[in-house]
């Protein structure tokens, strides 16, 4: 009995041995496979870390303008542009600069010029841009290309500005535009709205407002007051004019009330 008893347990612990042995190896491989997924993050952060600490201080450099910009601008034709804009009549100086995708042409003109003459000069230095560089070539896009955007700018003289005799006319082109536009920037659009952005800039700078001139002291007043010492002295001479002949026996009859009326705006004139 006991020796069938020995036979019967061989068997069982053979089986117990393998069982023990397939949970080891199940083990092991999770092990394994945990230390595969934690060691990947770990390789590709060091690899990040250690490629940045390479490439410190080195610039990273990019085109947005690749596939567009055909042809290019090249050194001779901006040559060739500044020789043919200093050749004109009331250009002083020229600078021609080309940044990024635009190309941009600076004329320095005579002081004396005068806004219709900028706004000439941008013209004609514009026709001797695309001369060279042709618009529909050089500063016209396509569906597929994008091309250079072209501005002139013509001025007098800088240390004038804020005065009277400052010029600065901008003549504009970008490559979405159909044709180029001008513009007066040393002129305000609003002349109102500009005064007053001056006075609340000049108010939180300074504790004393703008003072504004007596009308005596402007200069549209002049043409306004020379009108009305005119008129008086035609009304003291008894000097009529109308253009309405109909219009002389109205007055006739009531010349002492006008008489009075124009003395009054001559006092006023007088004042100032």
């Amino acid at each position: 009995m006991s020796e069938q008893n020995k036979k019967n347990k061989k068997p069982v612990t053979g089986t117990a041995k393998k069982h023990k042995k397939k949970e080891l190896d199940r083990s092991t491989v999770i092990l394994i496979t945990g230390l595969v997924l934690i060691a990947i993050p770990c390789l590709i952060l060091g690899w990040i870390l250690i490629s940045a600490s390479l490439d410190t201080g080195t610039p990273i450099l990019g085109d947005r303008f690749q596939g567009d910009l055909d042809p290019a601008i090249t050194s001779e034709q901006i040559s060739q542009i500044e020789t043919q804009v200093a050749s004109e009549g009331s250009v002083d100086s020229v600078t021609v600069e080309l940044a990024t995708a635009t190309l941009r042409i600076y004329v320095d003109a005579a002081d004396s010029l005068s806004e219709e003459e900028a706004t000439a000069l941008s013209q004609t230095v514009y026709q001797d841009v695309t001369s060279v560089l042709p618009e529909s070539t050089y500063f016209t896009s396509t569906s597929s290309k994008k091309m250079y955007d072209l501005e002139v700018h013509v001025y007098n003289d800088l240390s004038l500005a804020g005065t009277d005799g400052y010029m600065y006319v901008i003549r504009t082109k970008n490559a979405a535009m159909e044709q180029a536009e001008v513009q007066t920037v040393s002129k305000p659009l609003d002349a109102d709205l500009a005064q007053q952005l001056r006075d609340e800039l000049e108010r939180y700078y300074k504790d004393i407002p703008r003072e504004h001139k007596p009308l005596s002291q402007q200069k549209e007043f002049k043409a306004i007051k020379n009108m009305v010492i005119q008129e008086a002295d035609n009304l003291q001479l008894s000097v009529f004019t109308f253009e309405d002949t109909q219009m002389k026996d109205e007055v006739d009859e009531d010349q002492d009330a006008v008489l009075h009326a124009w003395s009054s705006q001559w006092e006023m004139a007088e004042t100032y």
